[in-house]
């Protein structure tokens, strides 16, 4: 996908969750609709912060691994850092999580609303280096949009 291609999916994302005032069904959504629209992709979902857990949330794909411990994996270290991680290649990531051995490269974007971590976004490959800079950004706007919309709901996900 290219920048205009996520720029579209932004617009779509703001009009399909706008005014929905849940937030589960919000996260729902988000995850289909991206599942959706990216190729060559496995596996998608939303691990929601727990206290020191990320815990399985809406997701597309084969069952996952149920809880992962801050700082541990390609997600737990996102979340621990606040900081995306794109990995070209899983098992070179010292401490991989292999909730699915298809997987080949991953995309994690931390999810903060006002400040506070409220969980990652997970996105898997069976390909090496599928994700480019082009993916982290859109996908990272994309997170940004469904954090500003949470934002707005009386609790969430």
């Amino acid at each position: 996908m290219n920048d205009s291609d996520y720029r579209l999916l932004d617009s779509q994302l703001s009009a399909l969750l706008n005014s929905e005032p849940d937030a589960l069904a919000s996260a729902s959504n988000f995850v289909a609709m991206l599942y959706n629209a990216m190729d060559d992709v496995n596996w998608l979902g939303i691990y929601v912060l727990r206290k020191h857990d990320l815990v399985l949330g809406p997701f597309q794909g084969k069952p996952a691994c149920v809880r992962i411990e801050l700082g541990h994996g390609v997600c737990g270290t996102a979340a621990a850092t606040l900081a995306t991680q794109r990995v070209d290649d899983v098992h070179a990531f010292e401490g991989h999580i292999a909730c699915d051995p298809d997987s080949r490269s991953e995309l994690v974007v931390p999810l903060i609303v006002n400040g506070e971590l409220i969980g990652v976004l997970d996105i898997d490959s069976p390909s090496a280096a599928r994700f480019s800079e082009v993916d982290q950004r859109g996908i990272e706007t994309l997170c940004a949009t469904f954090c500003r919309l949470q934002a707005t709901r009386d609790h969430f996900i």
